[in-house]
């Protein structure tokens, strides 16, 4: 285990936490289990999260934090419970729900996809990931790779992977969630960019200059 342990058993609670919260809500083990795609979700979600175990993420807030910015991880909570309650919810009992099987398992493409892009650029960042909007020592910008065309390629995995879990609940609610997370996400993602620039200058501005910001050719 390399990521600190804070963040890791945050992680592990987190994580059964919200697979508790999703049984819960598609009425128990047996209803929940009774879909393999959500045998698959749920596998999937337990496997990312031993990944990101091996990480060197953190919660530290380096040299520098920008603390306005905390309630942003509030707000990913409350979100985060409701996502993972409501779309198993509504898919029991089916409220605002679509598609069939093959919903359910686009939902399940879209998820893994979206986790391993969520967690590819936490093991290229390494000690620089902190779940806090902060400056780490010896942090210098990565501009090759992944880096090379999206700034905040972690947090465009984190929206697939949230309309992949919608999707596997055939859930429209799941799908308004995610959209109402992109209000914290684009907050956050502004004061990541200001700090930045405050701790690179010109060297992040060119950088910016030649990137999009989340989504190829849209932001």
């Amino acid at each position: 285990m390399r990521t600190s342990p804070k963040l890791a058993a945050f992680g592990l609670v987190g994580t059964l936490v919200y697979l508790g919260l999703a049984i819960l809500g598609s009425g128990g083990p047996r209803a929940f289990f009774s879909h393999p795609a959500l045998w698959i979700i749920a596998l999937s979600l337990l496997v990312m999260t031993g990944v990101a175990l091996f990480s060197e993420g953190n919660l530290s807030p380096g040299k520098r934090e920008d603390r306005d910015n905390r309630w942003v991880l509030a707000a990913f909570g409350i979100l985060g419970l409701l996502l993972a309650f409501l779309p198993a919810y509504t898919d029991r009992l089916h409220i605002w729900t679509f598609g069939g099987a093959d919903v359910r398992w686009l939902g399940v493409v879209l998820f893994i996809g979206g986790g391993i892009l969520r967690l590819w650029p936490v093991f290229v960042l390494g000690q620089r990931f902190s779940g806090l909007v902060a400056i780490q020592p010896g942090h210098r910008l990565v501009t090759t790779g992944i880096y090379g065309t999206l700034r905040n390629p972690s947090y465009l995995g984190l929206l697939i992977n949230c309309v992949g879990w919608s999707l596997a609940f055939r859930s429209g609610v799941g799908l308004l969630l995610t959209a109402l997370m992109l209000v914290p996400l684009i907050a956050r993602i502004h004061a990541e960019e200001a700090l930045l620039h405050k701790e690179f200058g010109k060297q992040y501005d060119t950088y910016r200059a030649y990137t999009w910001r989340l989504v190829p050719w849209i932001y």
